[in-house]
């Protein structure tokens, strides 16, 4: 069957349907040795589909990965030439290919969901499905309840874009700045940060503990760890989410998913 060459390269692992793109963009991908085009379709069973040179791989299993990424570790799979700094998937180690579902900017850490489920990562990562993300931000001033009310409707960033609404509460005053809870159904880059700085609350630190039911958890900076089974069907089925006490009375009953 014919499907867009996105979709087949989300499928094998690859990233979301949008990074896809831009690998064809690029000319990265070829079908039947020639250079494919962004719209095209192909069918993976009949069709040599390659990027950069190499065959798309079969995925044998579906792997599932929570990691707690370090500040100064790049939420990436490749890195330009010449860098030499390390990436999200220099800290695990596992014999399939996997990927970042989003990023996190090199100086925010926390949790990183790595993996090869191209449907899942399309989920996830798609506005439209605006899968909440969730983040404690260090401020280096106590906010006023003007600028909290600011950040919770939208603020305008500097290319004119309104960001959606969002939760935003002060959880512990921390010396002359305080700690946010910041909750979110999108993530443009570094969009947290220059929210910050627009409403006069630089920002210091921002550890990410939650994307949709997936929380980060106790893994220390730079542990990571599989999925159970019922993490896995949650973010595939937020709707179907128990409760949480539910959901933890269950931990040992269920199997690493990996």
């Amino acid at each position: 069957m014919q499907e867009r060459l996105q979709k087949i390269l989300a499928q094998a692992g690859y990233g979301s349907r949008r990074a896809c793109e831009e690998f064809i963009i690029a000319g990265r991908v070829r079908v039947n040795g020639q250079v494919a085009e962004l719209g095209q379709k192909a069918d993976s069973s009949l069709d040599h589909i390659t990027l950069d040179g190499k065959p798309l791989p079969r995925i044998e299993r579906l792997v599932y990965i929570a990691l707690n990424k370090p500040r100064f570790v790049l939420s990436t799979v490749e890195r330009e030439e010449g860098d030499a700094r390390e990436t999200v998937i220099d800290l695990v180690d596992v014999r399939e290919r996997v990927y970042p579902v989003g990023r996190l900017d090199l100086e925010s850490e926390g949790l990183i969901l790595l993996t090869n489920d191209g449907e899942l990562t399309n989920r996830l990562t798609h506005p439209r499905f605006g899968h909440e993300k969730e983040y404690r931000v260090l401020v280096a001033r106590r906010p006023d309840e003007e600028q909290l009310s600011a950040w919770r409707r939208g603020v305008v960033l500097a290319d004119g874009y309104k960001t959606a609404p969002a939760s935003v509460f002060v959880t512990e005053m921390h010396g002359k700045g305080a700690w946010l809870k910041v909750v979110m159904g999108e993530g443009r880059k570094r969009q947290i940060r220059e929210i910050g700085a627009l409403l006069g609350l630089p920002v210091v630190r921002i550890v990410r503990v939650r994307i949709g039911a997936l929380r980060l958890g106790k893994l220390k900076p730079r542990e990571w760890r599989f999925l159970r089974e019922d993490e896995v069907e949650a973010l595939k089925n937020p709707e179907k989410e128990g409760p949480k006490q539910e959901r933890k009375s269950s931990y040992k009953k269920k199997r690493p998913v990996r």
